[in-house]
């Protein structure tokens, strides 16, 4: 397996909130939560600290464990986290959180976990297919209807005023059950990550799979820039970056958020691209 991984902070933004790594056989990406400024968190830390931590502790989970289920890494990486700020307020459902997309190489299979809006698109020669958490699209997408209606811009009090709203519609959701499930304080939620297996042999191996916060997926299902199976074309023949560049440049063209609706003006882009040995299909 060949990676080559590409993130970057949303402009002005002083910390990039995503993460990117590869580390033994795992690469991984993942998107910690903006909330807004005045959401009150229980915690004094940020979704970035919250990240790299996560991070750490997955690392070290491999180290430890490298065989056992990408959920059991997971896990045990966020309850690590959990002991990382024990006088923060976990109980609160707007704890800094992250979602995750992971996949680990095995001699005949590509392992997945995907948990939250960071999809992974993977090309199986005549097939693309996107691996998403579909739960999340469905909970929040009458509050993101409502929220981001298109009629004020990125950046004015109404537009603030809407996801603040849209925040407190959230929180109610996070990691429950009739809701959706993401990294935050509580180990049980990668238990309920999507997760699967595909294989890296035969006619119907994968041959390229990219994994993708939704700063980096929105060229295609917010900017219209390319289909999937494109993204995948540019990021394989020009890197990781040129997607970014391009993302970068489709938020500046519509900087005010009316023709393509969005929370945020830019946001922190990460992509990290996996190439398998096309000489074991």
């Amino acid at each position: 397996m060949r990676v080559t991984m590409a993130t970057e902070a949303a402009p002005g933004r002083p910390a990039n909130e995503d993460q990117v790594f590869h580390y033994q056989s795992v690469v991984g990406v993942l998107d910690g939560v903006t909330a807004p400024k005045d959401l009150e968190t229980g915690c004094e830390h940020g979704p970035a600290w919250y990240v790299r931590q996560l991070v750490t502790h997955l690392k070290a989970a491999i180290n430890d464990s490298p065989a056992v289920p990408l959920t059991r890494l997971l896990g045990s990486a966020i309850k690590r986290v959990t002991l990382d700020h024990p006088d923060c307020d976990l109980s609160n459902p707007s704890t800094p959180a992250a979602t995750v997309c992971l996949v680990r190489e095995t001699e005949y299979e590509l392992e997945y976990l995907i948990l939250c809006d960071s999809p992974l698109v993977v090309d199986r020669g005549t097939v693309t297919t996107v691996l998403a958490d579909k739960r999340f699209e469905r909970v929040i997408k009458r509050i993101r209807e409502e929220a981001l209606i298109g009629d004020v811009a990125i950046d004015s009090e109404e537009h603030a005023a809407r996801l603040r709203v849209a925040a407190d519609r959230k929180r109610l959701l996070t990691n429950t059950p009739e809701g959706y499930w993401i990294a935050a304080a509580e180990p049980v939620a990668a238990e309920h990550a999507i997760t699967g297996r595909l294989p890296l042999t035969g006619p119907r191996a994968v041959r390229r799979a990219a994994l993708l916060t939704d700063g980096a997926s929105c060229a295609v299902d917010t900017f219209d820039l390319y289909s999937w199976r494109g993204l995948l074309d540019l990021i394989t023949e020009h890197g990781p970056q040129e997607l970014i560049r391009q993302v970068r440049h489709a938020e500046n063209a519509d900087s005010d958020g009316y023709e393509r609706p969005r929370y945020k003006r830019h946001d922190d882009a990460t992509v990290a691209l996996c190439l398998f040995d096309e000489e074991n299909q």
